[in-house]
């Protein structure tokens, strides 16, 4: 087995793709935009990064295909991102190690399964491959585990549980009297940029301890927003603010993935779809960051009842909350208070992932 430059770029990602989702029904193709921008470039995190595609062959054979990033805002690691290969390919890790080894030697940690930044995801699927992701959320092969097996395991999780549930969890409690210059907003898209701006500067104040965090811009957050626009909301980004002063913010957004089927991703055909009769049903609980000075405030909560009216108008009935690192002690806590006190119980995790780190 041979790692190759991929001369092509993401046109050799796309041939490994189909390769191995071929009749998977499972798969969704929404990812690829994604994966093109960040294989391809230019943009802005190619101005920070150092990013090398490659393809694996077996012989003449295309067989795989993963992309080295070397990101300076995140110092001594290189990141296997965008891995895709066939089962029964035997020892790849010595064949991976060996070219980062070469190209950043000054690099000590290598993590596989991270994909540039956690804003563009992680994590390989441990469980429930006989079912469709959620938009936003990885989905691999049952076997990529295993090519990564002398590495060490970072597990994280997903939760799954009904709207009525955060609507019972949200009517058990009320806001306490000395949070009254506590004031939640939905972004306004007619300002997309000062939003966006303000969204990535809560991001960056918000999770600076967690796993992997890396420093976002704006612009970079722009990029990553500007394929799926028309399908967002202003309902879909909300912040907190306490008096006066921005305090954090929750992102949400409906499962797109259950407007697109296999290898197609989100075009025109999905946006009419969604605009006219969509019949999505669940959201994707993706991010929610309140900065260190306002952690024991009610910002977290306020955000998440300010969201119920607007969850309810669309008919959305379900909710998928994660990636969570089990590390995250912050994300795992809240999620579990939420979830316990609706179902009296602590939850399970729906769906679990992981990611893979050892020495170089």
């Amino acid at each position: 087995m041979k790692a190759e430059p991929a001369n092509h770029g993401y046109r050799d990602f796309r041939k490994v793709i189909r390769k191995v989702y071929s009749g998977n029904p499972c798969y969704r193709g929404t990812e690829n935009s994604l994966v093109k921008m960040i294989v391809n470039g230019p943009t802005v995190f190619h101005t920070h990064a150092r990013i090398a595609p490659f393809i694996l062959t077996d012989g003449n054979d295309t067989a795989g295909c993963f992309a080295l990033i070397a990101d300076e805002k995140l110092p001594g690691v290189v990141q296997v991102a965008f891995f895709e290969a066939l089962p029964g390919l035997g020892d790849l890790w010595p064949v991976i190690r060996d070219k980062a080894r070469r190209l950043f030697p000054e690099c000590n940690r290598i993590i596989a399964g991270l994909n540039g930044h956690l804003n563009y995801g992680a994590g390989f699927l441990l469980n429930r491959h006989d079912e469709p992701p959620v938009f936003g959320l990885p989905y691999t092969p049952a076997w990529y585990p295993g090519y990564f097996k002398t590495l060490e395991e970072k597990r994280m999780v997903s939760f799954r549980f009904s709207v009525e549930e955060i609507r019972k969890w949200s009517d058990q409690r009320e806001l306490p009297a000395r949070q009254a210059g506590l004031h939640t907003r939905n972004m306004d898209k007619k300002e997309i940029r000062r939003e966006i701006a303000l969204y990535t500067k809560l991001n960056n104040g918000a999770f600076q301890d967690h796993p992997y965090w890396a420093d976002r811009t704006e612009t970079e957050d722009f990029e990553l927003f500007h394929p799926f626009r028309h399908f967002l909301d202003n309902d879909n980004l909300i912040f907190a603010e306490i008096e006066g002063k921005p305090a954090g913010f929750f992102l949400w957004y409906p499962d797109f993935n259950q407007l697109a089927k296999g290898h197609h991703d989100l075009g025109l055909a999905e946006l009419v779809s969604f605009r006219l009769k969509s019949r999505i049903d669940t959201f994707r609980f993706t991010e929610i960051g309140i900065l260190p000075g306002f952690r024991k405030s009610q910002a977290a909560f306020a955000m998440i009842r300010h969201s119920l009216p607007y969850l309810e108008k669309k008919g959305l009935r379900y909710c998928e909350a994660g990636f969570i690192f089990e590390q995250n002690r912050d994300s795992m806590a809240l999620a579990m208070r939420m979830v316990s006190r609706s179902f009296g119980a602590p939850p399970e995790p729906y769906r679990r992932y992981a990611v893979y780190e050892g020495k170089l």
